[in-house]
């Protein structure tokens, strides 16, 4: 009877791990949806790609297929892969195949489409090198970036106008980013239209001072080499300027931002004044971010908003800033130690604050300036929980669903309805039209098929938990057991984390992840999110500042000895593991955790954070200059040789993000004191190491070594 129960489990783990790695647990989700002018209707594109249709959000019904391909005369054009409107919703810009660049960007092919003449052009005579192409607000011309430069299509006049010349790759950038903006602050375009599609204000990227690295990629003749701009730590940056292009005159303007030119520009955003430019500005260290007002006409920019830290400032409290039509605008702030939403007028003082308390506002929806209100998510219930809610004129503050879980929405431009998400530990993702009261009008997508499906394998629950370290601070974490786990058996346990700043691993929602193998093959599996994790405020939040790994390893270490008491885990049998910021932890842990785990799995990780990109890293150790003494803390390569336990070593060799020079250093440091490891490389793979079968091989070898080390 032993005997073929293992049998029957391991059949039914080697199927899970299969489905998992093929993403077959994964919620279907509907397409991406645009809200129309209306507010009574929104558009998504079949699944054939071939159709843009409407439907009615409160009845579903579908009131119109704005574009059927086959239906276009002479259309060429197969699929579509993304689309985008004009403000009066007569024109559509489709783009087909995508060709990546890095984790976000992609060149492709545009389309413009007329609805009214149901015609289709291509945007421009080159094809599969065009980026972020954008209608002005008055339809009438697309600007798009290509080959480093920016371009203008006046569709009155089919004519195509370059606005700049002078990009060179690995040079100088006009109006998409460099590598380090795209990666760490999120943005693709970097060029926004003013409300009288007079003007084009744009990003300037001059890399001509900073370093070059280069990674193999192989083939079957010889490697060639990828080279592209990469800024470390301390090193320089690229040179950023905002410059204004005048659509009648032809002229260029650079606008005037002040002496410091060692800064980040972080985002474009005009008012509703055609003269209401504004530009986010970040200082080199992140602890000053301005929002500066800029005149385009005379370059001359004044502050509307500025924040200061002791710590850093984060770029994403401006990342969702809204004006209003008075141009009186909503941002997010930590003013007062937690990030809550301001109204401010158009002078940028405060008008007030919006929301208040002891928890954070984790993304801000819209500010519906007939009613007063603003639609927000939030963790204000706990830091395991996201709600959506609104709060009125007089802050009085509403949960559109209360059910516990990870809720997220997508209101209509009028705000009477949204498209919302819900999802928890034990329930995928459910889409639903709801009124702004919180009432669900209809479901769109339940993924029953994907819950019945999972109930069958009959997995074990995710348990959630609490406990306070020896510095009395509460920690949260959750726990996946094995089934018909024995009594008096005590069971090897498998941490998993990521634990870099403003992150957050313990939260209730959907996720099938490797945790529900591991406790199919006979693993407690455990999850604490430590200090500098997100959701808890700024001081919580900021506590890692400086000294990045010091106190997250403290906490993974006190959670695994708290987890090594519990009477069902052996405390002689521990493995930690993470990706990424998650791999630098698990050398940490193995460094300095003096025995407490015998083994660790770290993929792609950072083991000097001098050879990482200097937004990130200075984002919360300042410059090597400035913390050198941090710097060298943290610093793995030189403390190699107080490695304990057993160590797999995983990495992609063209991972552009962090780069395999980090695990090969840092292997050379082993050899040199004599520490055995294990190492898998992956071939041409990046930082995410993706592919179906690419994976399964990757989760199948950390199975094997945690079963020859546990």
């Amino acid at each position: 009877m032993i005997a073929m129960s293992c049998l029957t489990l391991n059949a039914q783990s080697a199927d899970y791990l299969k489905a998992f790695t093929q993403g077959d647990y994964k919620p279907l989700k509907p397409a991406e949806v645009y809200h129309m002018n209306d507010g009574e209707h929104y558009t998504t594109l079949s699944t054939d790609g071939k159709r843009i249709i409407a439907f009615e959000y409160g009845s579903g019904k579908a009131t119109d297929t704005i574009l059927n391909l086959d239906k276009v005369p002479e259309c060429k054009l197969k699929a579509i892969v993304g689309y985008e409107f004009s403000s009066n919703e007569q024109k559509i810009l489709v783009h087909t195949e995508v060709t990546k660049i890095y984790r976000r960007s992609f060149t492709t092919t545009y389309y413009v489409y007329n609805v009214k003449r149901n015609r289709i052009e291509p945007l421009t005579t080159t094809t599969n090198d065009q980026q972020m192409a954008q209608f002005s607000p008055d339809g009438r011309i697309v600007a798009f970036a290509r080959h480093q430069n920016l371009f203008l299509k006046k569709l009155d006049y089919n004519t195509e106008i370059a606005i700049t010349e002078d990009g060179e790759l690995n040079k100088i950038i006009n109006g998409t980013p460099d590598w380090v903006y795209e990666e760490e602050f999120g943005a693709t375009r970097y060029f926004e239209w003013s409300p009288d599609s007079k003007l084009l204000a744009y990003v300037r990227f001059d890399e001509t001072a900073v370093k070059e690295f280069s990674f193999q990629q192989f083939n079957d003749d010889y490697p060639t080499l990828y080279t592209y701009k990469y800024p470390r730590a301390g090193k320089a940056n690229s040179l950023t300027t905002l410059q204004v292009y005048d659509v009648q005159n032809r002229t260029t303007k650079k606008m005037q931002l002040g002496d410091d030119t060692d800064t980040y520009l972080t985002q474009i955003r005009w008012s509703n004044d055609e003269n209401g430019l504004t530009i986010v500005q970040l200082n080199r260290n992140q602890t000053t971010l301005n929002l500066l007002q800029v005149n385009p006409r005379s370059g001359v920019a004044t502050r509307l908003l500025s924040e200061t830290s002791k710590t850093y400032v984060d770029y994403e409290n401006l990342k969702t800033l809204t004006f209003n039509k008075d141009n009186s605008f909503v941002c997010m702030s930590e003013r007062d130690g937690y990030r809550h939403l301001y109204l401010f007028n158009a002078n940028g003082t405060l008008a007030r604050q919006l929301t208040k308390g002891n928890w954070d506002v984790t993304d801000f929806y819209g500010y519906d300036e007939l009613t007063k209100t603003a639609y927000f998510q939030a963790a204000k219930e706990s830091p395991l929980e996201r709600h959506v809610y609104k709060v009125d004129s007089k802050g009085k503050i509403t949960c559109l669903d209360a059910r516990a879980g990870t809720h997220q929405a997508s209101f209509a431009k009028s705000f009477k309805v949204a498209i919302a998400q819900f999802n928890n530990t034990t329930t995928p993702n459910c889409y639903s039209v709801i009124t702004n009261a919180g009432k669900n009008l209809r479901t769109i997508e339940d993924n029953k098929l994907l819950a019945d499906k999972v109930a069958a394998l009959q997995l074990p629950t995710k348990e959630f938990f609490q406990f306070k370290t020896s510095e009395n601070v509460t920690l949260n974490g959750w726990l996946v057991k094995p089934q018909n786990m024995e009594a008096g058996k005590e069971y090897p346990l498998v941490m998993v984390q990521y634990s870099g700043p403003n992150s957050q691993e313990v939260l209730n929602k959907w996720n099938l992840d490797w945790e529900y193998y591991l406790a199919q093959e006979g693993y407690v599996v455990a999850c604490v999110d430590g200090r500098g994790t997100g959701a808890r405020g700024r001081d919580f939040r900021n506590c890692t500042y400086w000294h990045l790994g010091v106190l997250e390893t403290k906490d993974q270490v006190e959670a695994a000895h708290y987890l090594g008491k519990q009477n069902y885990i052996d405390a002689n049998r521990i493995a930690i593991w993470g990706w990424s910021y998650g791999g630098f932890m698990t050398l940490n842990c193995l460094t300095y955790g003096n025995g407490t785990f015998k083994a660790g799995i770290a993929v792609a990780p950072v083991t000097d954070w001098h050879l990482y990109n200097t937004a990130y890293t200075e984002r919360f150790m300042s410059r090597p200059q400035e913390n050198y003494q941090g710097y060298e803390q943290v610093n793995l390569l030189d403390k190699a040789d107080q490695l304990q336990g057993n160590l797999l070593l995983v990495h992609g060799t063209a991972d552009d993000n962090v780069h395999v020079q980090q695990t090969l250093l840092y292997t050379e440091k082993l050899v040199e004191a004599g520490k055995q490891f294990e190492m898998q490389l992956y071939t041409n793979k990046n930082h995410s190491i993706l592919g179906a079968p690419t994976r399964l091989h990757l989760y199948t070898r950390f199975n094997e070594f945690l079963k020859k080390n546990l």
